[in-house]
């Protein structure tokens, strides 16, 4: 069976080893290695990888080389890898259409198992992050949660209404995907687009949110 091939993005070189080495240990192939965002997708474009890891931060900027990656090669998985914990990346990467954002202390061990999760059309965030947005947005009044979630609902466009609705339901990217006769890549951009506007870090939080809006708060 052929292994998944990866296009690794980041100006560390030091840093591209180690993911390589962690990579190739859990059953991937690292097809390309770049330093800079336009490299990328040059490379991308030329290898139409399975799967692109790109650095938020590096050169000609990780989260633009995501959103052309996106635009121009719909079947290819994108990730970012990153230090930044900012928020505003995180959104950055979601609207851009990302399917993962993992923050560079994970595990190595763990990666190859976060790519496989990523590919099977489930989105990944570091539980450190989602922990820390909870505490930044999440604010447990009665009174202020029910504004909140009424603002955020009322400014959802009618096919992020549906998004979200279908992930109450509980399915996955790719069956909202397949439900909505859209590519997996256009329900992570409305999600990311559902999780800004609500201001919540997660799904399982947007579903909460609007079953409070739906209760009345």
């Amino acid at each position: 069976m052929s292994r998944n091939r990866v296009l690794l993005a980041d100006d560390h070189a030091v840093m591209r080893g180690g993911v390589r080495e962690a990579l190739e240990a859990g059953g991937f192939a690292v097809c390309a290695e770049v330093g800079d965002g336009p490299s990328a997708l040059k490379a991308a474009l030329e290898l139409q990888p399975d799967v692109c890891l790109l650095d938020v931060h590096m050169p000609g900027g990780g989260i633009l080389a995501a959103a052309a990656i996106i635009e121009r090669l719909p079947g290819t998985t994108v990730v970012m890898l990153t230090v930044s914990r900012d928020d505003d990346d995180l959104f950055a990467a979601l609207r851009a259409g990302a399917a993962g954002y993992l923050l560079k202390d994970i595990d190595p061990q763990r990666l190859p198992d976060a790519l496989r999760n990523v590919m099977s059309g489930e989105a990944v965030l570091p539980r450190a992050l989602v922990t820390r947005m909870i505490e930044v947005f999440g604010d447990r009044r009665p009174g202020r949660r029910a504004r909140k979630s009424a603002e955020g609902v009322e400014q959802l466009s009618s096919r992020e209404w549906e998004v979200l609705q279908r992930m109450r339901e509980g399915l996955t990217t790719r069956e909202i995907a397949e439900r909505l006769d859209v590519a997996p890549v256009t329900v992570r951009r409305h999600t990311g687009e559902i999780l800004k506007k609500l201001t919540v870090p997660d799904r399982a939080a947007a579903v909460r949110l609007l079953q409070e809006w739906e209760d009345g708060g």
